[in-house]
């Protein structure tokens, strides 16, 4: 019952006009999500998308809601395209890592054991709108649609200005010892 021609937005809409579940306001996209998964799990990561030590990275932040993983982030200058409009590659990076850390959380969930490390198997991403950036922070939605023992599939939305400016599906596998990413959190 929950797919994307139906929009995660809407159903992330529909469950805060019944519950709470936006996370608290995130502090500015360079300081340190307190309380994410990110933070939680692999607060010494230095991935460019999501890790907590990258000082130069986006630092997303994702966030853990009943059925569904949120993230609001907010872009500075320097990640735009031309003028007010996010830069495709990031928004590519957003949905990509708050994608995997969807898959790895569900994937650990599903199997009641650690984390594991996770990397991107495939994702693609289309471009629905320009994503304006003066219009406040980037919020994005992400749902398991699948899985197994080791895989994930995830569809996920970009949304910006109260539209949705992007969506993903990807699938990304948790790896095994002697795979480069196996230590990564």
């Amino acid at each position: 019952d929950f797919c994307l021609s139906r929009g995660l937005g809407d159903v992330y809409k529909r469950q805060v006009r019944s519950r709470p579940c936006r996370p608290a306001p995130r502090p500015e996209c360079r300081e340190r999500s307190v309380g994410s998964l990110q933070e939680t799990y692999a607060p010494e990561s230095i991935c460019f998308g999501c890790g907590p030590a990258n000082e130069k990275g986006l630092r997303i932040g994702s966030f853990f809601r009943e059925d569904i993983y949120v993230c609001d982030w907010k872009p500075s200058k320097h990640h735009e395209a031309f003028p007010d409009i996010l830069n495709g590659g990031i928004i590519g990076s957003l949905m990509d890592c708050h994608s995997n850390w969807a898959a790895a959380h569900h994937l650990m969930m599903k199997g009641g054991g650690e984390l594991p490390s996770t990397v991107t198997a495939d994702y693609s991403v289309k471009m629905k709108r320009p994503t304006p950036t003066e219009k406040g922070k980037i919020h994005l939605v992400a749902k398991i649609v699948e899985s197994t023992q080791d895989r994930a599939t995830v569809e996920a939305e970009l949304e910006a200005d109260g539209k949705i400016c992007a969506t993903c599906v990807g699938t990304f596998v948790a790896v095994k010892p002697g795979h480069p990413a196996y230590h990564r959190w």
